[in-house]
């Protein structure tokens, strides 16, 4: 999540995929009101979309509330980012994925902000093209 004014990101929680991430995630939605959810895509380093992509579309599709907008944003390398500004930070990142993972979502959405603020144009592209 960040500030009104997009300035400052951090971590809410980790929301398992499975079993069914949909209720925690209209829980969220509905406690933090969002204008937007920022959603990480898994890309090849190639930048091509494979099988975890095409995962990650199908179940936001499903689990998102259709009431809120969602733009989907290369999420490539966030992981490595997040684990080196932990291990910057003296946390052992390797033995905890679950923090690995916010610090990831922080990273891609500071990239995100920082995209828009550049372009004046939302990063990435909607999950749903129809909705926006």
């Amino acid at each position: 999540a960040c500030d009104r004014d997009g300035l400052l990101c951090y971590p809410v929680e980790t929301i398992p995929a499975r079993p069914d991430p949909a209720a925690r995630l209209a829980a969220l939605i509905a406690e933090y009101e969002p204008v937007e959810v920022i959603l990480g895509l898994p890309r090849t380093l190639a930048g091509a979309e494979g099988i975890a992509a095409g995962v990650v579309r199908e179940q936001a599709d499903t689990a998102l509330p259709s009431g809120v907008p969602v733009r989907v944003v290369d999420e490539r390398l966030s992981t490595v980012t997040a684990s080196r500004r932990l291990t910057g930070a003296g946390r052992n990142a390797k033995k905890q994925r679950a923090i690995i993972d916010q610090a990831a979502a922080v990273a891609i959405l500071e990239q995100a902000l920082a995209i828009e603020r550049a372009t004046g144009h939302p990063a990435g592209e909607p999950l749903r093209p129809d909705a926006d």
